[in-house]
């Protein structure tokens, strides 16, 4: 019986890569020449259900779509069946020419990951992440191949500028949540927890992040699975574990990184949240979410630039490489292509003060 499991598991992932990773035509991040102007995004996408969003993606000829996490809806310790999900994504007409005309890259949420707001408890990790890696063609020597957990990162480079894209992983290390429990000041399912002791990212991961905020960049797409700049609401989201989202801001500042912008999912509504922090330049995060699924209410947002976007939606970053100040459009679009939440601000508007720049040295 086991072997019959085993011979199962090997075929479906067999099935998956043929459909996805192993294909000659597709895409990969190292095969793209020069920066990047056009990057595309989302997440929360089921695999039982129609993704037109994705041929208006197309369309919009994004140099690279990241998929930030719910790309299929898993939930489950049986890895036969979480690949079987990803087989049923990979087959879509949609998916393939994505994968055939734009360089794709992802990470995973908790769904994908295999359970509902899991982390580092999930018992099956270590196998959803060679299901994972294996439908996106991840590289037999990749470094992800590795270590532990799923991060990784992408460098391009032009005429003296450089872009990083971080994709950070926010499962495989995060410590068990709070639940919101009996209290009124607290709503939904989680409250904050001020345990400076737990991590969402894990001790490797955050060394090897701050090795990334060192390197020299222009601009710096942090894509993380969860939302990182709007205000608690009580579902998943960095504002869980305020020690960390601290630390992140923490190590902006330390490292001086400039050109920090966030890209998030989740939440099945589309925004664009502006978090001052006091010691680094106002840290933005554009949420996409979801390719398929939405959410029947909204939760306040102080933070959010504009409104709410509540249909099938996928982001796009721009970047205007040839200004002397290059500008960066944010935006949440719509089935149609069309913007739907905007924001646009200068690379100049998310660097340190030259000053500040000196006194670090």
């Amino acid at each position: 019986m086991l072997m019959i499991r085993l011979i199962l598991l090997l075929s479906l992932i067999g099935l998956i890569v043929s459909c996805a990773g192993s294909d000659a035509g597709i895409r990969q991040p190292g095969q793209l020449r020069g920066l990047p102007t056009r990057v595309a995004f989302g997440s929360c996408g089921h695999q039982d259900k129609p993704q037109p969003i994705l041929d208006t993606v197309v369309k919009q000829k994004p140099d690279l779509f990241v998929y930030l996490g719910d790309n299929i809806y898993g939930d489950t310790e049986s890895m036969p069946l979480l690949a079987a999900k990803y087989q049923k994504l990979g087959a879509k007409p949609g998916f393939q020419a994505l994968r055939r005309s734009v360089a794709v890259v992802a990470t995973w949420d908790d769904h994908d990951y295999g359970r509902n707001d899991a982390g580092k408890e999930y018992p099956k990790k270590e196998e959803s992440k060679e299901v994972f890696l294996d439908f996106w063609g991840e590289p037999v020597a990749s470094e992800r191949r590795r270590r532990k957990g799923i991060y990784t990162h992408y460098d391009f480079e032009e005429k003296g500028r450089r872009m990083q894209l971080i994709l950070l992983d926010s499962r495989t290390f995060r410590d068990a949540l709070m639940n919101a429990g009996e209290d009124a000041r607290f709503k939904n399912e989680y409250r904050p927890d001020p345990d400076p002791q737990k991590t969402l990212l894990g001790p490797a991961q955050w060394q090897w992040l701050e090795e990334r905020l060192r390197e020299p960049a222009d601009l710096r797409i942090i894509a993380s699975s969860i939302q990182f700049s709007h205000e608690y609401n009580g579902w998943e989201s960095w504002t869980n574990l305020p020690a960390q989202q601290k630390k992140m801001v923490d190590l902006i500042a330390a490292t001086r990184a400039n050109g920090v912008i966030f890209i998030s999912g989740d939440v099945h509504w589309g925004e664009i949240s502006r978090r001052p922090t006091g010691s680094t330049y106002p840290i933005h995060d554009v949420t996409s979410s979801g390719l398929t699924e939405t959410w029947p209410t909204l939760e306040p947002n102080r933070y959010r630039l504009g409104g709410a976007y509540r249909k099938a939606n996928f982001g796009m970053i721009t970047i205007d490489w040839n200004q002397p100040d290059p500008t960066v459009t944010m935006q949440v679009r719509g089935m149609d292509g069309a913007s739907q939440v905007e924001k646009v601000v200068r690379i100049s508007d998310l660097s340190f003060p030259e000053d500040s720049l000196d006194e670090s040295n």
